[in-house]
């Protein structure tokens, strides 16, 4: 797995989590539902929660890259996967972040 790879499954995360607050059944859709929002607060409300989780998922990843603080530190991590290959060297994982996530790479052909 390399970079563009591993920050494709926090794009897909993104969409699960999504999905996941309007889910009939669940807590979140529940006091969603609970809101009675109207269709437009209702659209509102979707997209600041697609911005919220941009953002908290971009900063995360910038975060493991040493492209920005976690929690007030900044440092570059290592991230090794199973096999204990290296996935990101740094500087890698701010790049496939910010195409994913601000340049639309996800709804770009052939990627």
């Amino acid at each position: 797995m390399n970079a563009d790879a591993f920050v494709s499954k926090w794009y897909a995360e993104k969409a699960h989590l999504l999905a996941a607050a309007w889910t009939p059944g669940t807590a979140c859709a529940a006091r969603i539902a609970a809101m009675d929002l109207s269709p437009e607060q209702t659209q509102q409300l979707r997209e600041m929660l697609d911005v919220f989780t941009t953002d908290a998922l971009y900063t995360l990843l910038l975060g493991l890259d040493g492209s920005a603080a976690l929690g007030g530190d900044q440092r570059h991590y290592t991230l090794l996967d199973e096999d204990g290959s290296v996935i990101a060297e740094e500087g890698e994982l701010e790049a496939a972040a910010y195409a994913w996530f601000h340049d639309g790479r996800s709804s770009q052909p052939g990627r």
